[in-house]
């Protein structure tokens, strides 16, 4: 409540510059949106800190990849590399455990006809996934993510409209996060957690204010060419690469418009299964 407090009364005094400035005819220090930024604090309940002091941390946009190069785990050293230099962020591409665990993922950038399919699957083995939606998504697509909800998915933010978030000023990535959690809240009652940044693109920048937010940044710790709905990988080929790349900690991207994917998630399950994993 009291850092609530402080992020408002800085708004407030951010507000009151910028008003200033515009009757004085000079241009306003502050960002353009800041008026909103007080309406929202309220709104959503969050602490967003909208006065904290990015000045230090890097704009510098780097590209997510989980990499070749495995442990003894079969974990990919890149998805431990991004644990340890950005953990502090509150930000994962992994979980931190030896046990054999598996979160499935699913990003949902449009729908493609599959979703249902999926939602099928999951609810005949009794796992759970976390479904990552974009504003657009969300609100073409109620009766899906109202399903998802309904049946014990988590629902992650993947932003307002999927823009390069280390492109962003503090104040823009906020608003991408908080755009979506409001809709969210207010049409479905449902609060949201998670962040995936769009393309797995960021910055110490964005991952600070994703948290700041009251987010966790999530990224994968394996994921493979399943986007492209004119490009499909064959099914027991990619049954055969998602299987192989299991590790303890697991959290797997899929992309719910690959129709290969909504045709092997069984298998995969199944076969996870039978290797003795548990679904988060």
């Amino acid at each position: 409540m009291k850092k609530m407090i402080t992020a408002i009364a800085a708004a407030a005094a951010m507000i009151l510059s910028a008003c200033a400035a515009a009757e004085s005819g000079e241009e306003p220090d502050s960002e353009e949106g800041l008026p909103n930024i007080l309406t929202d604090i309220l709104a959503t309940g969050h602490d967003t800190t909208v006065s904290a002091d990015y000045s230090s941390l890097s704009r510098e946009k780097r590209g997510y990849g989980q990499g070749v190069q495995l442990d003894r785990f079969n974990r990919p050293a890149g998805a431990l590399e991004f644990n340890d230099a950005y953990g502090k962020y509150n930000a994962k591409a992994i979980d931190d455990t030896t046990d054999k665990t598996l979160t499935l993922t699913f990003d949902q950038g449009y729908e493609n006809g599959y979703t249902a399919k999926i939602l099928d699957t999951l609810r005949s083995r009794n796992v759970k996934a976390t479904f990552f939606v974009l504003k657009d998504y969300a609100e073409r697509n109620p009766e899906l993510v109202r399903r998802m909800i309904e049946e014990g998915h988590r629902i992650g933010n993947h932003s307002v409209s999927h823009k390069s978030m280390p492109t962003l000023s503090a104040l823009e990535c906020r608003e991408e996060i908080m755009g979506l959690h409001k809709y969210m809240k207010d049409t479905f009652g449902y609060e949201m957690t998670e962040f995936r940044p769009p393309m797995g693109e960021y910055s110490e920048l964005s991952l600070a204010v994703t948290r700041d937010c009251g987010y966790k940044t999530i990224l994968w710790s394996y994921a493979y060419a399943d986007w492209d709905v004119n490009a499909q990988p064959e099914p027991q080929a990619a049954l055969k690469k998602l299987t192989g790349a299991l590790h303890s900690g697991a959290i797997y991207l899929l992309h719910s418009v690959s129709s290969t994917n909504a045709e092997i998630l069984g298998d995969l399950i199944d076969s996870a299964k039978e290797q003795g994993y548990t679904f988060l």
